[in-house]
Order: C-alpha cells, then structure tokens, then sequence
C-alpha cells in the first residue's frame, strides 16, 4: 500500500465547472471578434468589386461614345451630329465588315425605374436617305417617349444627374443650340457643318465611384487636332 500509494503520489484531476465557463466565454468573444474582422473584409471587398465594376462601365461608355464620334459620316442631304438639349443624335459610318450602311446612333439621359440614367439608343444598318430619315425622328422620339421597340434598341449605361454638351467653334467653347445648324435638305454636303471639337459634361451622381463632374474632350480628326 506504501508502495502504491508512493507510485501515484496525486491523481490527476479535470476542469471545475468555473474553468469551463471560463474557457467558453473566452472562446465565444474570439468568435465575435473574428467574425466582425471576417465581416469588415468581405464588406470591404464587395465596396471594392462595386466600385472596380462602376469605373468599367464608365470607361466602356465613355470608350462607346469616342467611337461614336471617330465614325461620323458626312453625307449629302443628311445630318451627322446634331444636339437639341435633350438628345444628341450621330450618323456614323458602321463597324462591321462588309459595311451594311449607315448608322444612327443618340445618347440621351432618362428616368429609368425611378433613377435617371445614360443611354445610347441605335438604329438598323440604313441604306436610304427615307431609311435615314425615319431613323433620325425615331432617335428623337425615343429619347423622350420609347415605344417598347425602341427600349429593345437601347442600352442603359450608368446612372447620371445631368449632362452637357457644347461644341468648339470659331475658336470657343459655344452652346450647340446658339449655332446654325446645317439644313438635312439642302443639296451641299453638310461636312462643314461639323464642329472643331465636342465637350461633354457629364455629372455623376454621390456614391458612386467617381462622382461630381466629369468632362471629355472630342476634337474632330478633319481639323488635324487628335482627340483627348
């Protein structure tokens, strides 16, 4: 029994319940702090995908819209860029080969589901100027009151408060509205009437990737500028 009892001189014992305890509420505050930390991250990393997405839309657009411009095509008795305030409508030369025809294209901004939005809105290949014709009213009327039709046609681009567009002239900065616009019905080609350069103003709405004011410079290749 001696020897025994000199072998095993304590036995050994288990955690009291107070110690458990203990060890749970510690555990249960790791968790809590990890989980926020897990949280804070994946918050962060959503914030950033949205915000990484945002700034690809608008390069796309603002790519689509220098394209827009690159490929405007003078013809006689037509229109190749024309701004009313609302609507500013593009005859451009298509990109497809074989060339299919001509092309009107119109940027607008509109109330979509509550949210004002960008749009570009483009016509069928036309080889007519009736075709032509019909497509440059069409473009107008879409900007203001879409048929189901015209809202296939579109492309709803990202949202925006407001927009500006002025063209460069005689050496300034001018509003489109103030000049004289070349007539669709007189029998001279209309290149002349292209402007120098387009300045487009955009305003983006708070909370957005980038937000406030936004200007993109255009200048017309046939003036020997480059464009910016």
């Amino acid at each position: 029994m001696a020897q025994r009892s000199l072998a095993n001189p304590r036995r050994s014992r288990g955690f009291t319940l107070i110690e458990l305890l203990v060890a749970l509420a510690v555990m249960a505050l790791l968790a809590i702090v990890s989980w926020r930390g897990l949280d804070g991250m994946v918050r962060a990393q959503e914030q950033t995908r949205q915000r990484g997405n945002e700034l690809l839309v608008l390069q796309a657009a603002l790519a689509q819209w220098g394209t827009d411009l690159d490929a405007l095509l003078p013809l006689a008795h037509t229109v190749p860029l024309d701004w009313d305030g609302q609507v500013l409508r593009i005859t451009r030369r298509s990109s497809a080969v074989p060339d299919p025809g001509a092309l009107v294209v119109a940027w607008t901004r509109r109330n979509v589901q509550g949210q004002s939005q960008w749009l570009r809105w483009q016509s069928l290949p036309l080889r007519t100027r009736a075709e032509w014709q019909q497509a440059w009213q069409q473009a107008a009327i879409w900007s203001r009151n879409p048929s189901d039709a015209d809202q296939r046609a579109e492309m709803v681009l990202m949202p925006l408060t407001d927009w500006q567009i002025f063209y460069y002239r005689g050496g300034a900065w001018s509003n489109p509205q103030s000049s004289s616009d070349a007539n669709p019905e007189a029998d001279a080609p209309v290149s002349i009437s292209l402007p120098d350069g387009v300045r487009l103003q955009l305003q983006l709405p708070p909370g957005q990737a980038l937000a406030g004011r936004l200007t993109r410079d255009w200048v017309n290749p046939l003036q020997g500028g480059g464009k910016s």
